[in-house]
């Protein structure tokens, strides 16, 4: 009883970290361009990791080659694309609001994996993507539908949408192509692939959004070393001692820790839209989570 207790703390901690994670990202806004923290933060996970990790992966490598198409698109949507969109994002959205389109990824993931992997959709999706649905629209919304009609979606919501979709893909395709590297020498060589596709990016960069200063390096820190290195530590020890679906359950605790952080370091307000779009995302997202049985076998059960 008492290490379940504590194996808790993997992803509890690890959820923590990432609404830093989040934090961090609406600090950096304006402050370095998103191709340039995207760059850097990826140079400290791989320099950090190469000491543990490079040895053995070099030894692997046989088996590693012929799966290096696979592990550099993944590299590609989770560390690079999703990165960057979400550093893009924060500078025209609100760290509540990144959080809440995050936290939507397992429904989307739920929702990916039915149409490109041809599985059931389950009972909990078809209750759960209306609720995140209409959550959304008021979120975005600010509260008052008749603005969006009129102004649209703020660029930094649609960004983060699209971030989470190609989170969502990322994870279908794990799924899907289910490689034989696992754990730290996947990440590594993910991380070793986006790296190299940052590169020109960061290169076209202009200088002034690249340069390191004493603003910008506890920023690039934390998500090279807490966000990178340590939060899928901490993650992949949770689901090894808990299991991938209570783990995910930890997930809805994203926006209410980063709106609690966005509170005290940025000073962001908590508003009742949030709250009210917010709590219908995730509880959307909870439907999902608890009703996973696919309508096939639901309407057999009938």
């Amino acid at each position: 009883m008492f290490k379940q207790k504590v194996a808790l703390l993997y992803p509890f901690v690890a959820i923590v970290l990432w609404a830093g994670n989040v934090i961090v990202s609406r600090l950096s806004a304006h402050t370095i361009g998103p191709q340039a923290i995207t760059f850097y933060r990826l140079l400290v996970a791989v320099l950090l990791m190469s000491p543990f990790v490079a040895r053995g992966a070099w030894r692997n490598r046989h088996a590693i080659w012929p799966h290096l198409g696979p592990l550099a698109i993944l590299g590609f949507l989770a560390m690079c694309l999703f990165q960057s969109l979400s550093y893009l994002a924060a500078e025209t959205t609100t760290a509540t609001n990144m959080a809440v389109f995050t936290a939507l990824t397992p429904l989307l993931t739920v929702a990916l994996s039915a149409a490109l992997l041809g599985e059931p959709p389950t009972l909990g999706m078809i209750c759960g993507a209306p609720l995140s649905f209409a959550g959304l629209v008021y979120l975005v919304s600010g509260g008052d539908l008749s603005s969006l009609l009129q102004n649209g979606v703020h660029a930094g919501d649609a960004l983060m949408l699209l971030a989470a979709i190609v989170y969502a893909l990322y994870g279908v395709l794990l799924k899907r192509w289910n490689l034989p590297i696992t754990g730290w020498q996947s990440t590594y060589m993910q991380a070793l692939c986006a790296l190299a596709v940052m590169f020109p990016a960061f290169l076209a960069t202009p200088a002034a959004l690249r340069q390191v200063n004493a603003e910008t390096w506890p920023l690039i820190i934390y998500a090279g070393a807490l966000a990178s290195v340590v939060l899928p530590f901490l993650w992949i020890r949770g689901v090894a001692q808990l299991g991938p679906n209570r783990c995910a359950i930890f997930m809805n605790l994203l926006p209410v820790l980063t709106a609690a952080a966005a509170i005290v370091v940025l000073g962001e307000p908590v508003r009742p839209f949030h709250v009210i779009g917010g709590g219908l995302a995730l509880l959307g997202v909870a439907c999902a989570q608890a009703l996973p049985r696919p309508v096939k076998t639901a309407r057999d059960a009938r």
